[in-house]
């Protein structure tokens, strides 16, 4: 059997039901990883697990909401109990408020946002950094967006330079544990992308499934460095 680039490798994706986590999830499948799969969507993880068992790989689909902190103490409870360790932790989950203008930001569309994007990466960060430090060679991968200053996208951009800060500042406090850094996808025809770009053409696009190949192989050929931010 020919190696492949993740094989025995235990891979942690939340946000893996759609879009560049699905993608991500299951090419790091494929290239041999176990995949412990976190996101809402049953319908969502139970494609990815075909997709992944017909590259030969494997993956244990988990339901979650991330902002559920008592399901995320038992996560990691059961990753600790049943792998002993995390090689790989991939965060793509984001919650995308409607585009408003600043004045004009629904109250509970930021709660929501805070709750999702901010406050729930910081329990994850609380959950998966034990993890992660029992591996040889462990990463931490957040994705990353540039949408400061975009008109409209007050919400999001919070949401993201928020997460940004946070990445930074774990990455600064772990260095020479754990790799942490952030990445930055291309542009992609994915769902949030056609709310916040209607009527693009999306052909112009760079498909999803050649932005996660890149990420499989920076991860395989040890591109990514703790605390950098890398365009794939």
């Amino acid at each position: 059997m020919t190696e492949r680039s993740m094989d025995g490798q235990i891979a942690l994706v939340t946000g893996a039901s759609r879009g560049f986590g699905f993608a991500c999830a299951a090419a790091m499948g494929a290239a041999g990883a176990h995949v412990i799969a976190v996101a809402r969507t049953v319908g969502g993880l139970e494609e990815l697990d075909d997709k992944i068992q017909a590259s030969g790989g494997s993956a244990t689909l988990v339901p979650l909401d991330i902002t559920d902190d008592p399901a995320l103490e038992r996560l990691g409870a059961a990753i600790h109990d049943r792998w002993g360790h995390v090689d790989i932790w991939l965060h793509t989950a984001i919650q995308a408020a409607p585009l408003q203008p600043a004045e004009h930001i629904d109250a509970k569309e930021l709660d929501h946002s805070i709750a999702t994007n901010i406050r729930a990466l910081q329990r994850l960060i609380r959950v998966v950094d034990p993890l992660l430090r029992l591996a040889k060679a462990p990463m931490a991968l957040i994705a990353a967006d540039d949408a400061d200053g975009a008109k409209f996208h007050g919400t999001y951009a919070i949401a993201k330079a928020a997460q940004s800060a946070l990445t930074h500042a774990w990455a600064a406090e772990t260095k020479g544990r754990l790799t942490v850094a952030e990445i930055v996808p291309p542009s992609m025809p994915t769902a949030l992308r056609a709310r916040f770009f209607p009527g693009e053409d999306r052909d112009a696009l760079t498909p999803i499934d050649a932005a996660a190949a890149r990420l499989v192989d920076a991860i395989s050929k040890g591109k990514i460095t703790s605390g950098s931010r890398t365009a794939l």
